[in-house]
């Protein structure tokens, strides 16, 4: 989280460096081709975390300092543009997130898939947070990653022996 004292100054911000002289399209492209959002999306919804505060985010600070904040984001927005922009990052997440535990509940992937489908999502995840300058501890990326794989491995388990049970009961009624 930034410091007070760096919201009075956009240019002591430090991410997005990487992606200085990226343009939006390039950037944007990137991300549809890797995630269901946009770039401007998640500039909005990084910064929005960057400069939380007590009474929610800075929309308005944010929306007037977009370029400067934001190497590829060349217009300033409103804050009712930031607020939505910020909306749509979080309905695209739970979204994407439903229709993830589906197909691992409805039993559609084996355990050994879920792995690599949480393996590929985390190497996307690692790389835009290498980009915008963000970095986690490589104890706590492992200890987050052991978790999910453990939670899908729990989910693909209980999801095969509900869909068997069903199937067995199915094949008892003659349903099946």
């Amino acid at each position: 989280m930034e410091e007070p004292a760096d919201r009075k100054d956009p240019g002591k911000y430090q991410k997005f460096k990487k992606v200085d002289g990226a343009t939006y399209q390039r950037v944007n492209q990137f991300l549809r081709k890797h995630t269901y959002i946009t770039a401007r999306e998640w500039a909005i919804a990084r910064l929005c975390a960057d400069f939380k505060t007590t009474s929610g985010s800075e929309m308005t600070f944010i929306g007037e300092h977009l370029p400067e904040l934001c190497p590829f984001m060349l217009d300033t927005y409103t804050p009712q543009a930031v607020n939505q922009a910020r909306s749509a990052f979080k309905k695209k997440v739970k979204k994407a997130g439903a229709t993830f535990f589906y197909g691992a509940m409805c039993g559609f992937f084996t355990a050994d898939e879920l792995d690599e489908i949480l393996f590929e999502a985390s190497e996307v995840a690692r790389f835009l947070l290498e980009v915008e300058g963000t970095s986690l501890n490589i104890d706590d990326e492992i200890d987050i990653e052991d978790r999910i794989t453990s939670v899908m491995r729990g989910v693909a388990e209980a999801a095969s022996v509900i869909l068997k049970t069903r199937s067995d009961r199915d094949d008892e009624r003659g349903e099946g």
